[in-house]
C-alpha cells in the first residue's frame, strides 16, 4: 500500500458488546477485528496510513432485516428506537476514508444508534 493511504475494517457493535445469548463466536471475531485494527494502525502509521473499524449496529439489510424475526428486541435496544441505515454506514466509511479524517486512526468507530449507550 502507499503511503498515506486508508484501510477500513468492517466489523460490529457486537464486538463491544454481546447484547443477546448465542452471538459467542461472532462477537468474538468482531472483537478480534477491534484488535487487529488498534495493532495495525500501530504498524502501519508511520507511513501515513491510518487504520480504522466502523461498527455498525442493527441495519436494515437482507440479512437483518428491519423487519424481521429480531427486529423488535433489537430496535428497542437502540437509544433511537429505529434500525440504521446502509446509508448512515457509508457515510462514515467515506468520511475515514476522506482528508478529514487523517488524524483518526486506532479507532473504533460505533454507529449503533444508541445500541452500546
Amino acid at each position: 500500500m502507499k503511503d498515506g493511504g486508508r484501510i477500513i475494517m468492517v466489523g460490529s457493535a457486537v464486538g463491544e458488546r454481546a447484547v443477546a445469548p448465542g452471538l459467542v463466536p461472532y462477537a468474538a471475531t468482531k472483537g478480534a477485528v477491534k484488535m487487529f485494527t488498534q495493532a495495525l494502525s500501530r504498524e502501519v502509521g508511520s507511513r501515513g496510513i491510518t487504520v480504522n473499524n466502523v461498527q455498525p449496529g442493527p441495519i436494515d439489510t437482507d440479512l437483518n432485516p428491519a423487519s424481521g424475526d429480531w427486529a423488535v428486541p433489537q430496535k428497542a435496544a437502540t437509544a433511537l428506537n429505529r434500525y440504521g441505515h446502509v446509508e448512515e454506514i457509508a457515510a462514515m466509511v467515506a468520511f475515514v476514508a476522506s482528508p478529514e479524517s487523517s488524524y483518526i486512526t486506532g479507532a473504533n468507530l460505533t454507529v449503533d444508534g444508541g445500541m452500546n449507550a
